[in-house]
């Protein structure tokens, strides 16, 4: 009986201490993300709000403008995601590497860029790819190229240089994860594969990666989840031009409701279907790179 008790102490224990944070998660997470559903199935302002059921989000297949956000920003899925995520890969096993020196410092330098307050490091890419700035400036002196080229004011390569910042800023985040799922793994696993015979690339392809598997599943899933709510790099960068080339589905979201004629109703409809993208991919995601 005394122990059944303390047992039901230990849990009332438990739910007092976790109790503040669900309250918090409850009131400032589900709560707004309940409204939100409400107000997407919404439309007017203010006192004139009108149910209109799911019309805002049948419009969401006849407008132009939210397909082309969508199409930019699988364009930055595709591209960036995989290149950050093999780069990030790369950084962390050379850092886990015994026998490097400095290892504090490089692995301060390659977290850095992520601690680096996003409109900063915005207007710094904004003035190293001006017409005038630093690349061109050293591109051309290397005769690469014979005119400056407007970076920011091209479709093509003013993605270009979106994927880049993205690229350089959170490389480092998940070379964080990747670094300590290297340092779970057992050395002896190595040692028995050089025994064996096994090559470095050998050991990588067949002990690394599977084991990382899990560390590699995740940061697939929040890399995902962070290009598909893109905003601030594009809207310091190009707020979404050259003509809505590089515009995100958040930066249609931000134009809905304070820069055109707010429409409450249909912005929150826009940010569910970012909610809905999530959800399938990371299903597919967890299906294609989870077995059990």
């Amino acid at each position: 009986m005394k122990q059944v008790n303390l047992e039901n102490k230990y849990k009332r224990c438990g739910w007092i201490f976790v109790a503040p944070a669900a309250i918090l998660i409850l009131i400032f997470s589900f709560y707004p993300m309940l409204r939100a559903f409400i107000l997407s199935l919404q439309s007017g302002l203010g006192n004139n709000l009108r149910f209109t059921g799911l019309k805002n989000y049948i419009r969401l297949f006849q407008d132009g403008l939210f397909l082309s956000s969508v199409k930019n920003v699988f364009i930055y899925l595709i591209f960036q995601v995989p290149i950050m995520l093999l780069l990030a890969l790369i950084l962390a096993s050379i850092l886990n590497k015994p026998d490097l020196k400095y290892k504090g410092l490089f692995r301060t330098m390659v977290f850095l860029p992520c601690a680096t307050a996003l409109v900063s490091s915005a207007l710094i890419f904004k003035s190293f790819f001006a017409v005038d700035g630093i690349v061109n400036t050293y591109l051309m002196g290397m005769n690469i190229l014979t005119s400056p080229i407007n970076w920011l004011g091209h479709p093509i390569w003013a993605k270009v240089v979106i994927i880049l910042v993205i690229t350089w800023r959170w490389t480092g985040y998940n070379t964080i994860f990747y670094l300590a799922g290297f340092q779970n793994i057992d050395s002896s696993i190595y040692e028995a594969a050089r025994i064996d015979g096994a090559s470095e690339t050998q050991q990588f392809f067949r002990i690394t990666i599977p084991l990382l598997k899990p560390v590699i599943l995740l940061t697939a899933i929040m890399s995902t989840n962070g290009t598909l709510q893109l905003f601030d790099e594009v809207k310091n960068l190009t707020a979404g031009g050259p003509g809505n080339a590089t515009m995100t589905i958040s930066n249609y979201i931000y134009d809905l409701s304070f820069k055109y004629n707010p429409q409450f109703g249909y912005a929150a409809a826009v940010s569910y279907s970012i909610l809905i993208m999530v959800a399938i991919l990371s299903f597919i995601q967890m299906k294609v790179g989870d077995s059990k």
